[in-house]
């Protein structure tokens, strides 16, 4: 805002003539005008501005300390990475195929005849998903009869199999003398693992990833 005064005007007033609450109002109303205009006119908007500017830097500066935060980050997640892919890859060698499955499960019953046990029950189960959603579970349920000796020898030999096997719910009946030897009646849970095929994770992925979308729709 731009005032032009003249000063010619000014210097023909009588101040000796001018009543005195008009030379106080000159006096201490003047300046209050000029402050006023000066606070709603230059200094408000500009404060305001200011603060508007100071929320501005302050939220840039965090998203640069946060940026610079995963930078340094970066060369440790990348390790990590190649770690958790390294392990998986591992992993995964133990993990048959499922073409091979059949051969395996072949392979664990000939270890249970080889330590001369007796298989009363051989009931692989239908697979399932595990919750990983990497891998599928195969279960079968197995009974066998043999000595303490035997079955020690058997499940002592299913840990040195290159593929992974888990053995649960494990049942022992009381045994029964045959002979020398305590015979005993045994149950279990064994479960093999094999890895969802590529194809079958990205059908996955992709039927996830519809699902999201239609919950975000609603």
């Amino acid at each position: 805002m731009k005032l032009n005064f003249d000063i010619k005007v000014l210097k023909k007033i009588d101040l000796n003539k001018v009543p005195r609450w008009a030379k106080y109002t000159i006096m201490f109303g003047v300046p209050t005008v000029v402050l006023v205009l000066f606070f709603f006119m230059g200094y408000q908007p500009k404060s305001e501005e200011i603060k508007k500017l100071k929320k501005v830097v302050a939220q840039q500066q965090s998203e640069i300390e946060k940026a610079e935060t995963k930078l340094r980050k970066l060369p440790e997640l990348k390790k990590r990475y190649e770690e958790v892919k390294g392990e998986y890859e591992a992993l995964k060698r133990q993990l048959p195929e499922e073409k091979e499955i059949t051969n395996l499960l072949k392979e664990v019953s000939d270890l249970a005849l080889g330590s001369e046990l007796s298989i009363k029950l051989w009931k692989p189960g239908k697979k399932k998903l595990h919750q990983s959603n990497i891998v599928y579970e195969i279960p079968v349920r197995v009974e066998m009869l043999g000595s303490y000796h035997r079955l020690g020898q058997f499940f002592s030999a299913l840990t040195d199999l290159d593929r992974i096997i888990n053995i649960s719910n494990i049942k022992m009946e009381k045994p029964k003398t045959q002979g020398r030897e305590a015979i005993l009646s045994i149950s279990f849970d064994a479960k093999t693992f094999t890895a969802v095929p590529e194809e079958e994770l990205k059908k996955m992925k992709a039927k996830k990833k519809k699902g999201r979308r239609k919950r975000r729709r609603r």
